[in-house]
């Protein structure tokens, strides 16, 4: 009896291993190949953990401290695995997953990572939405949801057409990022650079220094563009810091004579969104739905 129920396992085993047929995806380092659909998944990346949620996809563990609220109820049940800085490699081993995601701030963990599980880097860079579209299809093939990665292209589709719309008629824009006291502006080649694209508007401030990381501004700079839009991510809001914040840093006569201001077209964007899981499907639907409605309620329109 003991032999045959030992075969019958072994069936079972070979029947489900023929079953977990690899997939070929895109990842950041290039393509790999990776069983696929795997069960127990832990994520180090925010941008991966909004488009996972977005597909239908629970993580088993996940970072210590989510600092984007709109992910936080559906990785309630998740265990802890640590920081994007410091994975907790005995906790993470504890889960025993079939594959480790990293990504963005947690991408030079992937080494340390990997002595525990098969791990993949998939970091958004700076040419956002292009590679947030690869991260879609890639986690569509890798679970199975190809179905729904086909809806999530087809929402963001539309979404982009009707920004694009309401953005008719509007001029430029100046991103700004400030950091308490701070400030530092962002053209086409930094990492918010889609938002003109997406949106048809010109920059207040072309050809800017060290475009990719920002450049350090003053109010006299931003009165000398003097934007027709403002649209502002407050860094230390999205990491939670106490201190000055972006409308106390910006205010001052300088900007408040610019077009931007004085006919209220500052748009303060969802810091979380933006600058912690900037690429995840979530946090790019949430975005391009304020600045369509900013834009639309603008007198301008």
């Amino acid at each position: 009896m003991r032999r045959i129920a030992l075969s019958g396992l072994m069936a079972v085993t070979l029947s489900s291993a023929a079953l977990a047929q690899d997939v070929s995806i895109q990842t950041a380092q290039g393509p790999v190949e990776l069983p696929a659909k795997p069960q127990t998944v832990a994520v180090y990346d925010m941008a991966a953990l909004d488009t996972l949620q977005a597909m239908g996809v629970t993580p088993a563990g996940t970072i210590d401290e989510i600092m984007v609220p709109a992910l936080r109820e559906g990785a309630k049940d998740a265990a802890h695995v640590g920081t994007l800085f410091e994975p907790d490699l005995e906790a993470l081993a504890g889960l025993a997953p079939d594959l480790v995601i990293v990504g963005g701030r947690s991408s030079t963990q992937l080494q340390t990572v990997s002595q525990v599980a098969t791990a993949i880097d998939m970091t958004i860079d700076t040419d956002l939405l292009p590679e947030a579209r690869d991260r879609i299809d890639a986690y569509g093939t890798l679970f199975g949801k190809e179905d729904r990665a086909a809806q999530m292209h087809a929402t963001l589709d539309d979404k982009l057409a009707t920004l694009k719309k309401a953005a008719e008629g509007h001029d430029n824009a100046m991103i700004v990022m400030t950091n308490g006291p701070k400030m530092s502006a962002y053209g086409k080649d930094s990492r918010f650079g889609w938002i003109f694209d997406a949106a048809g508007l010109a920059e207040a401030a072309p050809h800017l220094d060290n475009a990719t990381h920002g450049q350090a501004i003053t109010h006299e700079f931003i009165a000398e563009a003097n934007p027709d839009w403002l649209l502002v991510v407050d860094r230390g809001a999205a990491i939670g810091e106490d201190g000055q914040g972006a409308k106390a840093t910006l205010t001052s006569d300088l900007v408040a004579g610019t077009t931007a201001w004085s006919k209220g077209q500052v748009v303060y964007l969802d810091p979380a969104a933006n600058y912690i899981a900037a690429g995840g499907y979530g946090s790019l639907i949430a975005t391009l739905d304020q600045l369509t409605k900013a834009l639309t309620d603008s007198p301008a329109s």
